[in-house]
């Protein structure tokens, strides 16, 4: 299989918060790779810009450090990095005030895809926006590119929308969710609506229920403060789980077509009923000798969960009666991310071996190990009888598809190329956002005005036992974390 590459139009594309984590760990070793792969044009260039002095040889000897770091060895060829550090450039730049923006906008080219990418705090967006316009650096081709958190509730997520508002339009900003460049994510849709297999059973009268799991092993050490501010349902739930069960539960839109998805997952998000305290767990991890989040987070009082488990339901007449089961936590006895599908059984059994049976449950794994697993009910080998045993139709990307299924893109790097490309499709719509935080605030208010504490959990388990009787209580039980 020959992985099409399709190259780009020639840009710009100007880091503001070039210096940070973000931009070393994802941004510059994914635009690496994608230069690699043969689909940056020539003339494509990449400007950082951020507070610290810097010139152009100094921000190319952060890009190498930052490839040496993140980019395997194996990808890692004299002449390619020569080549990559060559499209680089820097300018020193106040957000907030005057200094820098003429210079940027002497070294933007003429006639180019210009691209703006704000690695920043979100307090700096308007600044950066409004600068952007003030210089005529950005036009109305431009587009810019905002990184979560995009508010910390529904009056913030307004008033950030509002300001971006002021000076773009909204189909020059790309709210970014990584989540959504993954490539099992993507597959979703690919599964649901290319394969007539699913989608006649994709309702509440073949499915009964769903799981979506965000599992770490680690803790918030190094960024237990910010984390703090904000806890597992600002950090996950709101944007990236609340994705994942807009893709899962949306309709078939009229065409693969921005609007036309961003439309639908709308639609399941106005959809979703109130959460209520008896389908919520709230835990925080606790280890030994007062160890733990309350000392990772710096705060000995802290009452921000780093763990939170749902019971979501969706009113509509495809998935009415299905519950959908969500889950997200730090210190946990695994790393998994991924949805479960658990169809229902045969409404009439044949087969005596009633302790053998198990539903089917289609399993899409979004790391590790990108992929999708089916189990199914077969007839166990053997003269015994016709005794049933569960087996898993399992797919693996890297090895269905070989070297490509190896070589996947990042998710940032995908989506930095739609930006360039003018594809809103992976990306939130305003009105998207802000119906996420209409349905997430109250349930956050709630718990505010109450004053217990998340329940405690050993590090390296599954959770606290709460979460285990949502689902017992239901007659259910939640998937091992492994």
């Amino acid at each position: 299989m020959v992985s099409r590459v399709i190259p780009v139009e020639p840009f710009d594309l100007v880091i503001f918060g070039a210096t940070g984590d973000l931009a070393r760990r994802k941004i510059l070793p994914g635009l690496y790779r994608r230069h690699l792969a043969g689909q940056l044009p020539d003339n494509a260039r990449i400007i950082g810009a951020a507070r610290s002095e810097m010139d152009d040889a100094g921000f190319r000897d952060l890009a190498l450090k930052a490839l040496e770091e993140f980019v395997a060895k194996n990808k890692r060829v004299q002449s390619d990095i020569d080549a990559f550090l060559a499209r680089l450039a820097y300018v020193a730049i106040d957000a907030t005030g005057e200094g820098g923006w003429a210079t940027l906008k002497e070294r933007m080219q003429p006639d180019v895809i210009r691209a703006f990418y704000f690695s920043v705090a979100p307090s700096l967006f308007g600044d950066i926006a409004e600068r952007l316009c003030l210089h005529g650096i950005a036009g109305p081709d431009s587009r810019i590119v905002v990184e979560k958190p995009f508010g910390r509730d529904l009056a913030t997520a307004k008033a950030l929308n509002k300001i971006l508002a002021t000076h773009f339009a909204e189909s020059q900003i790309y709210r970014i969710d990584h989540y959504l460049g993954k490539e099992t994510v993507q597959n979703l849709m690919a599964v649901r609506f290319a394969n007539i297999l699913f989608e006649p059973l994709w309702n509440a009268q073949y499915i009964d229920h769903v799981q979506i799991t965000v599992a770490e092993t680690v803790g918030v050490e190094g960024r237990g403060s910010y984390y703090d501010k904000s806890g597992a349902i600002r950090d996950m739930v709101q944007n990236h789980m609340m994705q994942l069960l807009c893709l899962i539960a949306m309709e078939p839109p009229y065409h693969f077509d921005p609007d036309a998805v961003r439309d639908e997952k709308l639609k399941v998000i106005r959809a979703l009923l109130p959460v209520g305290p008896e389908d919520i767990v709230r835990g925080q991890y606790a280890g030994r000798k007062g160890e733990g989040y309350l000392k990772d987070s710096e705060n000995p009082a802290s009452r921000t969960e780093s763990y939170v488990a749902l019971k979501v339901q969706v009113a509509n007449w495809r998935w009415q009666g299905t519950p959908f089961y969500l889950r997200t936590g730090k210190k946990l006895r695994g790393r998994a991310s991924e949805i479960a599908i658990t169809f229902k059984e045969p409404p009439h059994s044949i087969f005596d071996d009633a302790e053998g049976w198990r539903e089917n449950q289609l399993v899409i794994r979004l790391q590790p190990d990108e992929g999708m697993n089916l189990k199914v009910m077969i007839k166990e080998p053997g003269p015994g009888g016709m005794r049933l045993t569960q087996v898993p139709l399992d797919m693996s990307f890297a090895e269905a598809l070989g070297d490509e299924g190896t070589d996947m893109p990042d998710a940032y790097e995908r989506l930095i190329m739609d930006v360039i490309r003018g594809n809103q499709t992976l990306f939130m719509r305003g009105d998207e956002v802000e119906a996420a935080w209409a349905w997430t605030d109250p349930i956050i208010n709630a718990w505010e005005a109450r004053t217990e504490r998340p329940q405690a959990y050993d590090e390296g388990s599954s959770g606290p036992e709460d979460a285990l009787m949502l689902m017992h209580r239901d007659g259910r039980r939640w998937r091992e974390i492994r």
